[in-house]
């Protein structure tokens, strides 16, 4: 049986600071140890650490291991491709750099409302349905950062994808732009398994507000912040594993730990998380409710509590992963940028909360574009 801690290899010690320079021997260190308490699901992918991280796969993992050890999962990156003989030759240099004939899941890598002009018209899904014929793939599947209606039309149209790769954790769960849980539920709806990615928030849910981090310790010294993100994504079903993007053997041993002594989370554990979210939302930057009175009077027909609620997330924590992603899928959506603001002031007579929308979108575009 599978094991639900997965190693994603996006977030690998590196030298002199430098992202494509992974430090191999720290890498062994954490994988053996890793292999040794019987977990072997690995993520990688071609854009990671600038090419690298598939790079150092057959050196440290290929090499080391037999094939039949391990389950390896890599993707194909649709936003950088041009033309339909790309997949080809990405998917052989894939092949080559990991040392494998196969990979046992490959997805395409954040389809997207923003990419499904290119990914329809090179026909992907295509592409991975032939590799998996030809053996060279086990399980298709996709990672998707955008909106649980567009993922429901992914899967209707796509009824072969196998697994689908969304950003999971407590915080996000509720998010009215992300839909955490609505993309999930729509997953469980097509009976897809479910790979989770992003269960720290990029880490940052390791360092909340002090008012939240007093919420938990008030309830339960015995979990630390990283342990209530796992805990949490643990208890959901349908889950084929979650990742963590391991930086050091400390954080492995520490991941593994927690896995072994999971206990699922109960009622009143969510409860607890549902007023951690409301806490951390307390300093969130725009004082938006989404009460979308906003929008009925915009002439430019821009998603401003969307935008706000995007710029919010990103802002509650301190998050270096950017979230600029879902601001691309919004504005792909009908091409509206928050920098098509006309300051016409029409959005401001109308907000309940006085926001000075204008000012607030401009903020939105510097940020994001």
């Amino acid at each position: 049986m599978l094991k639900k801690l997965g190693f994603g290899l996006m977030r690998l010690p590196v030298l002199n600071d430098k992202i494509e320079l992974i430090d191999v021997d720290k890498v062994k260190e954490m994988i053996d140890y890793y292999m040794s308490k019987g977990f072997n699901y690995f993520d990688t992918a071609h854009v990671y650490h600038k090419g690298s991280s598939e790079l150092i796969v057959k050196e440290v993992l290929t090499e080391r291991y037999p094939r039949e050890s391990f389950i390896l999962t890599s993707k194909l990156p649709i936003f950088n491709l041009e033309k339909e003989e790309d997949m080809e030759e990405i998917f052989n240099e894939q092949l080559e750099k990991c040392g494998v004939d196969y990979f046992d899941y490959y997805l395409l890598h954040n389809v997207s409302s923003k990419h499904k002009d290119k990914f329809t018209r090179i026909d992907s899904f295509k592409f991975i349905n032939e590799k998996k014929e030809e053996g060279k793939i086990k399980h298709i599947g996709i990672s998707c950062h955008d909106s649980p209606e567009f993922l429901e039309e992914i899967l209707v149209n796509h009824p072969e994808i196998e697994v689908v790769q969304l950003q999971i954790n407590y915080l996000d769960w509720n998010n009215k732009v992300i839909n955490a849980k609505e993309c999930y539920n729509v997953a469980c709806k097509y009976a897809k398994k479910v790979i989770i990615m992003e269960g720290l928030k990029g880490g940052s849910l390791l360092n909340l507000p002090s008012e939240a981090q007093k919420m938990l310790n008030d309830y339960d010294t015995s979990n630390s912040p990283l342990e209530w993100c796992f805990r949490f994504n643990y208890s959901l079903d349908n889950i084929l594993v979650v990742l963590s993007g391991m930086n050091s053997l400390e954080e492995v041993k520490e991941n593994i730990a927690i896995h072994d002594s999971f206990k699922k989370l109960i009622h009143e554990d969510y409860d607890l998380l549902e007023k951690v979210v409301i806490k951390i939302s307390d300093n969130k930057n725009i004082n938006c409710t989404s009460c979308n009175y906003c929008t009925d009077y915009c002439p430019k027909g821009i998603r401003i509590p969307q935008f706000f609620e995007l710029y919010n997330s990103q802002h509650l924590l301190d998050n270096n992963h950017s979230l600029g992603m879902y601001y691309r899928n919004l504005v792909s959506a009908d091409n509206i940028y928050a920098s098509d603001c006309i300051e016409c002031n029409s959005c401001v007579d109308y907000c309940p909360q006085h926001i000075n929308i204008p000012e607030m979108l401009k903020i939105v575009a510097k940020f994001y574009e």
